[in-house]
């Protein structure tokens, strides 16, 4: 009898626990069956298939040590041979592919003979301290000398060897300890095959071939990237984690989601008792399929750090000193106060933040606060500074608000647009997953007014970069979108089929007039005409073309013009609705999506029903037990105005730090000193706690429970690894606070909220912690039509019907170089750091990058006698600051730029009030500057230091007090 096997259901985690998953290299199968026999068992396997992988679907273990699943066939360590009847000699199981009638022997006294001698020379040049070495118990090689029965080795150890090799301990996260070292080529095949970044290479030939990070670099000095997919693949000791080093290797886990940006990678937390050891990409994440980068992979140490706050406080104004007090107490305060000045000041008065770093579970619940509890909709988010635009645009234009396809769907594009987005940076494992299929052959368009790093892709196949000018970007599209009409690239096709043909006639005459050709735009945008013309015909033109997006497209005047403009383009070429297509905006933090979907706006419920519609609102009403507000509250800016008006008096934050994060520091810092009550739910004591008179110590992500959805829709598993240090999940916290103020919630795990969220959310009616368990992930609408989710949106239809094309006009930012601000400042993220940094400074991260500096052209500095390091006065018509000058050819001249990630740069001191004229989404990446030479910090940086210090000094002394 045939057995057959299909390796999608064999998703085994047997095998070495550096290297979870499937015991056997990764290849191209194809859908035709080969039947062969191995072992007397006949089995049939996918065409394409390696013996390798073949015996391990039919649970045949073949001894390997150059072979893991996560990368390509290499055959070096032989230690896989076997033998095929009618074939010459013993050849790899990794490399050899499986034909109709073979027959294939793994196990015989020629082949254990074989393996044994193998392994007896990589022992031979291997050091004897199995008993103390830190991998014992994890180390494959250990595991492989057990399995071909190895006893002893005849080879002595005074020769020739290389066990005096130094060990190398520049990063801060691992070891690299050549002695140990087999050259099975795994990490250097990791670094080219996974991450991209081609950091490793084999140096020498023969005995004195040895892993070389660089030119014979210590690792901290190469191009290495930390993700730490070199130490995941390597089989024995030589690459380590410095925490299994210090605490021993791991022996549980649980698998939970990171909590950093949007790709929403799947992690394994690997325990040792109450310990969290490491923390290992899980291959069965849909999202990163076991790749990392630094931050998810090694950055987890904040969670620990002694900066977190344990102890609720709270002080009567913010001149007092803090005083730390019970749960009860804190939660009793704030609402009493908050009763007291809705009771003077009337309903509206008060509103809330909720956080895109918390769970979906209690982004709901701090809504339905605010609705419930508070009787209003002042409540916003901080997604909606950074991709509000997104909703809006393609809400108005798809008819919904969110990207389109699944991560993986990249792997299928013929051609990439990416337009302010900076993947490697802020999306490093998608970025890696991008990288690879540029090497395929993808064609790369990036849009953006600083060069990135993923335009120095190795091995890609061609790149063209657009270097517009900050601001101009919707001319910038409106020209691509005019080269496809005029030229006739449009899939005409899917227009008729697909579209409004009302909305696209008119667009199609608004587009084709001459102001709009790339000609005429060149004096706008500054990028080459001839430069437009070929990036629309290498996206029109290609198979399949896709479009990536992040901030650098939100966050301006006009960003939700160009969300449109970016749908419009899509549309016209019918790059909707299938694989390897589609409009994808990378979202910046782990729940930007998810805090969207859940109703964090003032005028929209969960699941984006408007506040207006009787019938949704009905819905909530119903299930919530109390009548709703049907008038949208106030956003963020409006509530800032409002306070210093003396109309708004409270406000309650949930993980959002807004007086970093926000633009215009001083208007924010004005406006949160105004308040009679500001209540800061936080791990950390952060910037606007500051002004806080109650401090409610948040949880970090490893000590709860709940979901979070990534950039591609994805709803995945958070789940608890150890007990909240200040013995409340956020959730709690916010449900003691509701029913302190009269509004019952009872609730006793968060599966029972999200199950109130699939009750009165449509898109969400079938998610439930049970499928979710099942299933591993589900992206969202997940319903009745569509029980296991939708990975690739708008196949058949719209949820508007018909795609509608948007009129872009160009309209000019107000924020505009002039003779005394000359400069365009633009503002991003760099690798090692994570938003506000509050995560990522509290860990070694802070070796890559401990503070934020100013990029520059060197024709701009040169101009100014500007030096790589002076400290430079950066003035705007809102602000002053001073950082550090860095002189960099990836800027253009007349473009300056910086990072966010430090409290003390003030980088937001010196950005507008100018915003998206749709969403007041802030304008982030336009401020016109002048930068100068100078010898001391700005006047803001002085208070803010002094008053850093003070403040962390109450926090101090609050803390000794404690009985």
């Amino acid at each position: 009898m045939i057995q057959h096997f299909d390796p999608s259901q064999h998703a085994s985690n047997a095998g070495h626990s550096k290297d979870l998953g499937t015991p056997f290299p990764a290849q191209a199968v194809g859908t035709a069956s080969v039947s062969l026999d191995i072992d007397g068992v006949s089995i049939s396997v996918p065409e394409g298939t390696s013996v390798l992988r073949a015996a391990a679907l039919a649970d045949i273990n073949i001894p390997k040590l150059c072979a893991t699943d996560s990368l390509e066939p290499f055959g070096s360590c032989r230690l896989c041979a076997v033998q095929v009847e009618g074939r010459r000699g013993l050849p790899a199981a990794c490399t050899t592919p499986v034909a109709e009638g073979m027959k294939v022997t793994t196990q015989n006294e020629r082949l254990a003979k074989l393996r044994r001698n193998v392994m007896e020379l990589y022992i031979s040049d291997h050091p004897l301290d199995c008993l103390t070495c830190p991998a014992n118990g994890d180390c494959e090689l250990q595991d492989m000398a057990g399995s071909v029965g190895l006893r002893e080795v005849r080879y002595g150890f005074t020769g020739e060897n290389h066990l005096e090799a130094v060990k190398d301990e520049s990063n801060p996260y691992f070891t690299f300890d050549p002695s140990k070292c087999i050259l099975c080529s795994r990490c250097v095949r990791a670094c080219d095959e996974v991450q991209g970044t081609f950091a490793l290479t084999i140096d020498g030939r023969g005995f004195e071939s040895k892993v070389s990070a660089g030119q014979n670099d210590a690792f901290m000095d190469s191009d290495c990237v930390s993700c730490g997919a070199c130490v995941q693949a390597c089989p024995t000791a030589t690459l380590m984690e410095k925490s299994v080093i210090d605490h021993g290797v791991p022996d549980r886990s649980v698998v939970t989601t990171c909590a950093y940006c949007g790709v929403g990678c799947s992690f394994e937390a690997q325990m040792k008792g109450d310990q969290l050891v490491r923390m290992v990409p899980y291959k069965g994440g849909d999202a990163n399929h076991g790749h990392s980068c630094v931050k998810g992979r090694f950055a987890f140490g904040y969670a620990t750090h002694p900066d977190r706050l344990t102890t609720p406080m709270i002080r009567d104004s913010i001149d007092q000193p803090w005083r730390e007090v019970s749960w009860e107490e804190a939660i009793g305060f704030a609402a009493t106060r908050l009763k007291a000045i809705q009771a003077e000041h009337g309903r509206e008065s008060i509103g809330g933040i909720t956080s895109s770093r918390c769970t979906n579970e209690e982004t709901y619940l701090v809504q339905k606060l605010i609705r419930a509890a508070f009787g209003n909709n002042n409540t916003d988010t901080c997604a909606r500074v950074c991709h509000s635009p997104t909703g809006y645009g393609l809400k108005t234009t798809l008819g919904e608000s969110a990207g389109t396809q699944t991560f993986d769907s990249v792997m299928k594009a013929d051609a990439i647009i990416v337009i302010g987005a900076n993947p490697t940076d802020a999306h490093p494992v998608f970025g890696s997953l991008m990288r690879k299929r540029l090497r395929q052959g993808a064609k790369l368009i990036v849009a953006d007014p600083r060069r990135i790093d993923l335009l120095k892709t190795p091995h890609m196949s061609e790149a063209q970069h657009l270097p517009l000018r900050p601001g101009t970007n919707v001319a910038l599209v409106n020209a691509l979108g005019h080269v496809v009409v005029t030229e006739g690239l449009e899939d005409k096709a899917f227009v008729a089929k697909r579209c409004d043909t009302d909305a696209y006639n008119s667009w199609r005459e608004f587009i084709a007039e001459p102001r709009h050709s790339p000609e005429v735009t060149e004096a706008i945008t500054g990028v080459p005409a001839e430069a437009v013309r070929q990036a629309a015909r290498t996206y029109a033109m290609a198979g399949n073309g896709a479009i990536y997006y992040g901030l650098g497209v939100t966050e301006h005047s006009q960003g939700s013009t160009m969300v449109m403009g970016i749908a419009n383009l899509a549309l016209a070429t019918g790059n909707i609705g299938r694989e390897g297509v589609g409009v994808n905006p990378l979202r910046g933090q782990n729940n930007v999506q998810g805090s969207c979907d859940m109703g964090s706006f003032p005028h929209e419920l969960p699941g984006y029903q408007h506040v207006a519609d009787p019938i949704a609102r009905g819905r909530f009403e119903a299930v919530w037990g109390v009548k709703l507000d049907d008038e949208p509250g106030l956003r963020i800016p409006n509530m800032f105005d409002a306070a210093i008006e003396g109309t708004f008096k409270a406000l309650y934050v949930q993980g959002e730090d807004i007086a970093q994060s926000d633009p215009n520091t001083q208007h924010v810092e004005a406006a949160l000193t105004s308040l009679d009550c500001l209540i800061v739910q936080d791990i950390f004591l952060n910037e606007t706690a500051k002004f806080a008179h109650v401090l409610l110590p948040g949880s970090s992500f490893l000590e709860k429970n709940g979901t979070f959805t990534n950039a591609e829709r994805r709803i995945n598993r958070v789940r608890k690894v150890a007990a909240p240090v200040a013995g409340k999940e956020d959730w709690e916290i916010t449900q003691d606070l509701a029913n302190a103020l009269g509004y019952p919630m009872h609730y006793t795990h968060p599966s029972e909220i999200m199950d109130e969220i699939a009750q009165l959310t449509p898109s969400f009616a079938g998610v439930s912690y049970a499928k979710l368990e099942e299933r591993g992930s589900l992206q969202w609408p997940c319903n009745a039509e569509y029980p296991l989710g939708m990975p690739t949106m708008h196949e058949v239809e719209f949820p508007i019907g018909l795609g509608r094309f948007a009129i872009t006009e160009y309209v000019a930012t107000e924020e505009r170089a002039n003779r005394r601000f000359p400069l365009l400042l633009t503002t991003g993220r760099i690798l090692s750091q994570y938003n506000v940094g509050a995560q990522t400074r509290r860990t070694d991260n802070q070796r890559w990058h401990d503070e934020d500096v100013l990029e520059l052209h060197p024709s701009d500095a040169e101009l100014r006698g500007i030096r790589d390091g002076d400290w430079l006065g950066i003035t705007s018509r809102a602000g002053q600051t001073v950082l550090r000058a860095r002189l960099s050819e990836r800027m253009q001249p007349g473009v300056v730029y910086t990072t966010f990630h430090h409290p003390g740069s003030g980088a937001n001191v010196i950005t507008t009030d100018n915003s998206d004229w749709a969403t007041n989404c802030p304008e982030y990446k336009v401020t016109a500057v002048q930068v100068e030479k100078v010898s001391q910090p700005s006047a803001w940086q002085q208070r803010f230091s002094a008053f850093d210090l003070a403040q962390r000094d109450y926090l101090a002394k609050a803390q000794q007090e404690v009985p």
